[in-house]
């Protein structure tokens, strides 16, 4: 699928994150369960998963046939940057197929003494054809991101990094910032917990969203409905 035909394919739709670390409860050692998510996700109308890791991208794409946004989270010595932060991680997702490959391209330092900048000149030039995601925390890292060629600017980081706001819902402004600055699509993600902020988050111009926690993380599901009946 070429680029052109996975952004109509996503275009206005819920993109489904399915992922599990070490440490969460649907984490298996042994095996992947993440493409029990993503069948749930297909059966009920996704376009695409987001996932990380090479097993899961592997296992889901056998499974469901769909477009597989793909990633590593690793934390490396003298990095705060964890989604996909080196040449390692892409050369990885290349290997197996990962039709999208998302990068943390926030402004934070970075363990090897490069820029995000020239990391991401590196990924370019390596992998010319890739379709590359960018995922930021603010309204200056997403334009830095367009400028630098990256095809796709996710709202990933928003709340994460330590300069940017710290909201318990989704980052609207800075969905309709970018959308009015970049030519390229907007990808709505992070704290997107009920159906309606999902559209919310449509409706202020971004050309799809992702939803994770609400849909594939239990213990947060489950937490978000105990901690509001005891602070009732």
């Amino acid at each position: 699928m070429n680029k052109i035909e996975l952004f109509e394919r996503i275009k206005g739709r819920v993109i489904v994150s399915c992922q599990a670390l070490p440490g969460e409860p649907l984490y298996v050692e042994e095996k992947s369960m993440m493409y029990l998510m993503a069948r749930a996700g297909k059966m009920a109308g996704t376009p695409a998963i987001r996932t990380s890791s090479i097993r899961d991208v592997v296992a889901i794409k056998e499974e469901t046939g769909l477009p597989v946004i793909g990633l590593v989270k690793v934390q490396y010595p003298g990095f705060e940057s964890y989604i996909t932060p080196t040449m390692k991680e892409v050369d990885e997702l290349v290997a197996v197929g990962s039709d999208v490959i998302a990068l943390d391209c926030t402004l934070r330092q970075r363990g090897d003494g490069r820029t995000v900048n020239e990391f991401i000149a590196e990924v370019r030039q390596k992998y010319p054809d890739a379709i590359l995601m960018a995922d930021i925390s603010t309204y200056e890292e997403g334009v830095n991101a367009w400028k630098l060629g990256m095809d796709i600017v996710g709202t990933t980081m928003s709340g994460y990094t330590d300069y940017s706001p710290k909201l318990d819902e989704p980052d609207y402004e800075l969905v309709r910032r970018l959308a009015e600055t970049v030519s390229v699509p907007v990808i709505g993600e992070g704290k997107i917990h009920y159906p309606d902020q999902a559209v919310k988050v449509l409706e202020a111009g971004a050309h799809a969203v992702v939803v994770g926690g609400a849909i594939t993380r239990p213990l947060e599901i489950a937490k978000r409905f105990i901690d509001a009946v005891d602070k009732r």
